[in-house]
């Protein structure tokens, strides 16, 4: 840390510290992988049953409907502001089941992806590799007297500083 005046009372750590931790957290999942691969199963089944993936198709059925009855009413002069209201609150939910898809897909791509990790993995890894690290873990928080590794896959590991 750089000593610029003011006082920081976020807690730290070394960088060679961190490492070191995180891989012992990398190991720690893959020395009990049995039992971190029935986590992640859970995880699987979890993420599957949330609302399966749902479907654009009876919006976007609607929203052709709508658009037909707009552009009629547009040509007979009439008022269609409804219309208009309506075509945007299905476009506005289009896109938000979409984004939810889309997460539910990133989640059990996350999970596949750790699972693959584990069942590969015949040992422990003896040195940080920052391109496993990125692809595996998705936060550390440091605090006093541990450190917290969360992997992408939503498995979270311990580590006592």
């Amino acid at each position: 840390m750089e000593n610029t005046g003011l006082f920081c009372t976020a807690s730290t750590i070394l960088e060679d510290t961190l490492k070191e931790k995180i891989v012992e957290a990398i190991n720690i999942a893959v020395s009990g992988k049995n039992s971190f691969l029935a986590i992640l199963k859970k995880n699987i089944e979890t993420v599957l049953n949330e609302d399966l993936d749902e479907s654009t198709a009876d919006i976007d059925k609607r929203l052709e409907e709508l658009q037909a009855e707009l552009i009629q009413l547009a040509n007979s002069k009439e008022a269609y502001d409804n219309i208009v209201n309506e075509i945007y609150r299905l476009r506005d939910l289009r896109q938000e089941t979409l984004s939810r898809n889309a997460l539910r897909q990133d989640k059990r791509d996350r999970i596949a992806e750790m699972t693959d990790f584990l069942n590969m993995q015949t040992g422990g890894i003896t040195e940080f590799d920052d391109k496993l690290v990125r692809k595996l873990i998705e936060k550390a928080t440091v605090y006093n007297d541990r450190l917290v590794v969360e992997f992408k896959s939503g498995l979270e590991i311990e580590v006592n500083l």
